[in-house]
């Protein structure tokens, strides 16, 4: 990956949906050959997919919450496929500390999200923290200070 890759990218994490066109004049290259490095990174892996920001409260989900979970390590091979289908469960990380997973679940009601945590406590204790507000809404990671050319 060169500097045209990294800006294209950082360009990208902006707005998915620039236009070829665009994204050819910002990086100084025809459209084909940026169409070219665009699938070059999607191919690597680099770029793992597209998708559009939403405003949960508009579609009704009032409730958003973080659920750290304790899930014995024998429990993963069960837990790992319900997770999966959970339809409201935004993330799913597996992390260090007392509680093993860390889920982000967006809800309408506060009874749904009871609802859930029920049955995730067949897998082991919980403790949720509901979101009153949002700081920093999810955004792409730097690229400026990317070093590594070993891909």
């Amino acid at each position: 990956m060169d500097k045209i890759d990294l800006k294209l990218i950082k360009l990208l994490q902006e707005n998915a949906r620039y236009p070829v066109k665009h994204l050819a004049e910002e990086v100084f290259l025809s459209p084909p050959a940026v169409s070219a490095r665009i699938e070059k990174l999607e191919k690597l892996g680099v770029i793992t997919g597209y998708t559009a920001n939403i405003n949960k409260l508009k579609l009704g989900y009032n409730i958003t919450a973080f659920i750290n979970l304790e899930v014995d390590p024998k429990d993963k091979p069960e837990f790992y496929p319900f997770i999966a289908k959970c339809k409201n469960v935004i993330e799913c990380n597996c992390v260090t500390g007392k509680y093993s997973m860390l889920l982000k679940v967006a809800y309408n009601t506060t009874m749904e999200l009871d609802l859930f945590i029920g049955q995730l406590q067949r897998f082991g204790n919980t403790e949720t923290q509901i979101v009153f507000s949002t700081a920093v809404e999810p955004r792409g990671v730097e690229v400026d200070s990317y070093c590594n050319k070993d891909l």
